[in-house]
Protein backbone atom coordinates (compact mmCIF):
# COMPACT_ATOMS: atom_id res chain seq x y z
CA UNK A 1 0.00 0.00 0.00
CA UNK A 2 1.18 3.50 -0.79
CA UNK A 3 1.15 5.44 1.92
CA UNK A 4 2.31 9.10 -0.09
CA UNK A 5 5.04 9.60 2.96
CA UNK A 6 8.52 9.89 1.01
CA UNK A 7 10.69 7.09 1.89
CA UNK A 8 14.02 6.98 3.64
CA UNK A 9 15.68 6.23 -0.04
CA UNK A 10 13.79 9.20 -1.97
CA UNK A 11 14.74 11.34 1.45
CA UNK A 12 18.14 10.30 0.61
CA UNK A 13 18.45 10.78 -2.91
CA UNK A 14 17.02 14.26 -2.47
CA UNK A 15 19.45 15.09 0.06
CA UNK A 16 22.44 14.21 -2.67
CA UNK A 17 20.07 15.81 -5.33
CA UNK A 18 20.52 19.30 -3.38
CA UNK A 19 24.06 18.96 -2.36
CA UNK A 20 25.14 18.65 -6.28
CA UNK A 21 23.01 21.71 -6.84
CA UNK A 22 24.78 23.38 -4.19
CA UNK A 23 28.28 22.32 -5.89
CA UNK A 24 27.19 24.06 -9.08
CA UNK A 25 25.59 27.16 -7.35
CA UNK A 26 28.84 27.70 -5.62
CA UNK A 27 30.87 27.36 -9.09
CA UNK A 28 31.90 24.18 -9.08
CA UNK A 29 30.85 23.69 -13.20
CA UNK A 30 33.85 21.33 -13.91
CA UNK A 31 32.11 17.76 -15.48
CA UNK A 32 34.93 15.52 -14.12
CA UNK A 33 34.81 16.77 -10.96
CA UNK A 34 30.97 17.08 -9.98
CA UNK A 35 31.12 13.25 -11.09
CA UNK A 36 33.69 12.45 -9.05
CA UNK A 37 31.81 14.08 -6.18
CA UNK A 38 28.78 12.11 -7.10
CA UNK A 39 30.76 9.20 -7.18
CA UNK A 40 32.23 9.52 -3.98
CA UNK A 41 29.55 9.40 -0.99
CA UNK A 42 30.45 11.97 1.63
CA UNK A 43 28.40 9.86 3.98
CA UNK A 44 31.33 7.38 4.02
CA UNK A 45 33.52 10.10 5.77
CA UNK A 46 31.06 11.77 7.99
CA UNK A 47 30.41 9.55 11.40
CA UNK A 48 28.86 10.16 14.91
CA UNK A 49 26.87 13.39 15.86
CA UNK A 50 27.16 14.96 13.00
CA UNK A 51 26.16 11.91 9.99
CA UNK A 52 22.97 13.97 9.31
CA UNK A 53 24.73 16.85 8.44
CA UNK A 54 26.35 14.83 5.87
CA UNK A 55 25.04 16.22 2.40
CA UNK A 56 24.76 20.00 4.02
CA UNK A 57 27.61 22.66 2.69
CA UNK A 58 29.50 22.84 5.87
CA UNK A 59 32.83 22.18 7.06
CA UNK A 60 32.11 19.68 9.99
CA UNK A 61 34.65 18.36 12.92
CA UNK A 62 35.83 15.20 13.21
CA UNK A 63 38.65 13.49 14.99
CA UNK A 64 41.97 14.93 16.13
CA UNK A 65 40.80 18.60 16.31
CA UNK A 66 40.49 18.95 12.56
CA UNK A 67 37.68 19.40 10.54
CA UNK A 68 36.01 17.89 7.02
CA UNK A 69 35.81 20.87 4.59
CA UNK A 70 32.57 22.01 3.03
CA UNK A 71 32.00 20.07 0.11
CA UNK A 72 31.83 23.52 -2.04
CA UNK A 73 35.27 24.32 -0.78
CA UNK A 74 36.55 20.68 -1.83
CA UNK A 75 34.94 21.18 -5.17
CA UNK A 76 36.82 24.57 -6.05
CA UNK A 77 39.70 23.64 -4.57
CA UNK A 78 39.98 19.90 -6.77
CA UNK A 79 38.90 22.55 -9.83
CA UNK A 80 41.83 24.56 -9.70
CA UNK A 81 44.15 21.76 -9.56
CA UNK A 82 42.86 20.37 -12.68
CA UNK A 83 43.73 16.80 -12.26
CA UNK A 84 44.52 14.78 -15.66
CA UNK A 85 44.53 11.09 -15.80
CA UNK A 86 47.78 10.22 -15.73
CA UNK A 87 48.44 12.51 -12.87
CA UNK A 88 50.15 11.85 -9.58
CA UNK A 89 48.77 14.28 -7.12
CA UNK A 90 50.60 14.86 -3.73
CA UNK A 91 47.48 15.41 -1.32
CA UNK A 92 49.04 17.41 2.46
CA UNK A 93 46.30 16.73 5.10
CA UNK A 94 44.33 13.66 4.84
CA UNK A 95 41.84 14.50 7.46
CA UNK A 96 38.85 12.24 7.22
CA UNK A 97 40.19 11.01 3.45
CA UNK A 98 37.33 12.40 1.62
CA UNK A 99 39.32 14.96 -0.48
CA UNK A 100 41.80 11.91 -1.15
CA UNK A 101 38.81 10.11 -2.48
CA UNK A 102 37.50 12.48 -4.92
CA UNK A 103 41.63 13.12 -6.55
CA UNK A 104 41.53 9.02 -6.62
CA UNK A 105 38.65 9.71 -9.00
CA UNK A 106 40.46 12.03 -11.04
CA UNK A 107 44.06 10.97 -11.31
CA UNK A 108 46.27 8.13 -11.43
CA UNK A 109 47.95 8.02 -8.50
CA UNK A 110 47.26 9.86 -5.13
CA UNK A 111 49.61 10.11 -2.07
CA UNK A 112 48.07 11.76 0.80
CA UNK A 113 50.10 12.30 3.98
CA UNK A 114 48.69 13.39 8.00
CA UNK A 115 50.58 14.07 10.98
CA UNK A 116 47.44 12.57 12.64
CA UNK A 117 48.51 8.81 12.74
CA UNK A 118 44.42 7.63 13.47
CA UNK A 119 43.69 10.49 10.47
CA UNK A 120 45.42 8.37 8.47
CA UNK A 121 44.26 4.80 9.73
CA UNK A 122 40.99 5.48 9.96
CA UNK A 123 40.94 7.05 6.52
CA UNK A 124 42.84 4.23 5.00
CA UNK A 125 40.31 1.60 6.45
CA UNK A 126 37.89 3.86 4.53
CA UNK A 127 39.79 3.49 1.49
CA UNK A 128 40.02 -0.05 1.35
CA UNK A 129 35.94 -0.50 2.17
CA UNK A 130 35.63 1.58 -1.02
CA UNK A 131 37.95 -0.03 -3.24
CA UNK A 132 40.16 2.84 -3.93
CA UNK A 133 43.49 0.98 -4.51
CA UNK A 134 45.25 4.05 -5.94
CA UNK A 135 45.68 6.03 -2.89
CA UNK A 136 48.30 5.40 -0.36
CA UNK A 137 48.37 7.29 3.07
CA UNK A 138 51.31 7.76 5.48
CA UNK A 139 51.63 9.33 8.53
CA UNK A 140 54.08 12.24 8.23
CA UNK A 141 54.92 15.81 8.42
CA UNK A 142 53.49 16.71 5.63
CA UNK A 143 55.33 20.60 4.71
CA UNK A 144 58.05 18.24 3.53
CA UNK A 145 55.98 16.42 1.22
CA UNK A 146 57.37 13.35 -0.29
CA UNK A 147 60.74 13.48 -1.44
CA UNK A 148 60.73 9.91 -2.21
CA UNK A 149 57.99 9.71 -4.42
CA UNK A 150 58.47 13.88 -5.85
CA UNK A 151 58.38 14.97 -8.25
CA UNK A 152 54.51 15.66 -8.21
CA UNK A 153 51.86 16.72 -11.39
CA UNK A 154 49.64 18.61 -8.55
CA UNK A 155 50.16 19.22 -4.84
CA UNK A 156 47.00 20.18 -3.02
CA UNK A 157 47.25 21.46 0.79
CA UNK A 158 44.48 21.58 2.92
CA UNK A 159 45.67 23.26 5.66
CA UNK A 160 46.84 27.13 5.93
CA UNK A 161 50.72 27.88 5.81
CA UNK A 162 51.95 32.05 6.26
CA UNK A 163 53.53 30.83 2.51
CA UNK A 164 53.80 28.24 0.19
CA UNK A 165 55.85 25.63 1.75
CA UNK A 166 59.52 25.94 -0.04
CA UNK A 167 59.84 21.79 0.41
CA UNK A 168 56.16 21.64 -1.60
CA UNK A 169 57.18 24.22 -4.54
CA UNK A 170 60.37 22.34 -5.03
CA UNK A 171 58.39 18.87 -5.40
CA UNK A 172 56.36 20.25 -8.07
CA UNK A 173 57.09 19.12 -11.42
CA UNK A 174 57.30 22.03 -14.41
CA UNK A 175 53.81 22.56 -15.67
CA UNK A 176 52.70 21.71 -12.25
CA UNK A 177 50.25 23.39 -10.33
CA UNK A 178 49.68 23.45 -6.30
CA UNK A 179 46.39 25.06 -4.69
CA UNK A 180 46.99 25.68 -1.17
CA UNK A 181 45.77 28.19 1.26
CA UNK A 182 47.58 31.17 2.84
CA UNK A 183 47.54 33.59 5.69
CA UNK A 184 47.30 33.48 9.41
CA UNK A 185 45.50 31.21 10.84
CA UNK A 186 43.56 33.48 13.02
CA UNK A 187 42.35 35.56 10.06
CA UNK A 188 40.76 34.59 6.65
CA UNK A 189 43.27 33.24 4.62
CA UNK A 190 43.79 33.58 0.56
CA UNK A 191 43.19 30.26 -1.60
CA UNK A 192 46.43 30.58 -3.63
CA UNK A 193 46.95 28.84 -7.23
CA UNK A 194 50.53 28.11 -8.04
CA UNK A 195 51.65 26.96 -11.45
CA UNK A 196 55.65 25.92 -11.48
CA UNK A 197 57.45 27.68 -14.53
CA UNK A 198 60.39 26.49 -16.24
CA UNK A 199 62.19 29.77 -14.39
CA UNK A 200 59.86 30.73 -11.25
CA UNK A 201 56.29 30.29 -10.31
CA UNK A 202 52.99 31.91 -11.25
CA UNK A 203 50.23 32.74 -8.78
CA UNK A 204 47.32 33.59 -8.96
CA UNK A 205 44.71 33.77 -5.97
CA UNK A 206 41.31 32.46 -6.16
CA UNK A 207 39.09 33.17 -3.07
CA UNK A 208 39.44 34.02 0.48
CA UNK A 209 39.07 30.81 2.90
CA UNK A 210 39.32 29.51 6.25
CA UNK A 211 41.65 26.39 7.08
CA UNK A 212 43.53 24.96 10.09
CA UNK A 213 46.83 25.75 10.19
CA UNK A 214 49.72 23.32 9.33
CA UNK A 215 51.75 22.21 11.88
CA UNK A 216 54.69 20.82 11.41
CA UNK A 217 56.51 17.20 13.15
CA UNK A 218 53.82 14.40 13.94
CA UNK A 219 50.42 14.84 15.67
CA UNK A 220 49.95 13.09 19.39
CA UNK A 221 47.48 10.39 17.96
Amino acid sequence: MTTGVPSSDDDLAERKMRFLFALRSKGVTDARVLTAMEQVDRGHFVKGLFADRTYEDMPLPIACGQTISQPSVVGLMTQALAVQPRDTVLEVGTGSGYQAAILSQLARRVYTVDRHRRLVREATEVFKALGLSNITAFAADGSYGLPDQAPFDRILVTAAAEDPPGPLLAQLKIGGIMVVPVGQSDAVQRLIKVTRLEKGYDYHELRPVRFVPLVEGLGAE
